[in-house]
């Protein structure tokens, strides 16, 4: 299973991912809005999505659980 983390605190702007979703490395997977900027965040494995802990418009802190993907 892989995690993925926040690396910075922000706003969910959109998710583009949905839990059973079937992604490949590189997609991506939601954006986020910090100060102002979009920062994609891509799968970095293929898989399926195993579980999103995010959703639109929520405040986001830095090392939180966003994403998980099983291999």
């Amino acid at each position: 299973m892989t995690k993925i983390e926040l690396e910075t605190g922000g706003s969910v702007w959109k998710v583009l991912t949905k839990p059973g979703e079937r992604v490949e490395a590189g997609d991506t997977l939601f954006i986020l809005e910090v100060m102002k900027m979009e920062v994609p965040y891509e799968a970095p494995v293929s898989g399926e999505v195993a579980a999103v802990h995010i959703a639109e418009g929520d405040a986001v802190e830095e090392d939180q659980l966003a994403v998980e993907i099983a291999e």
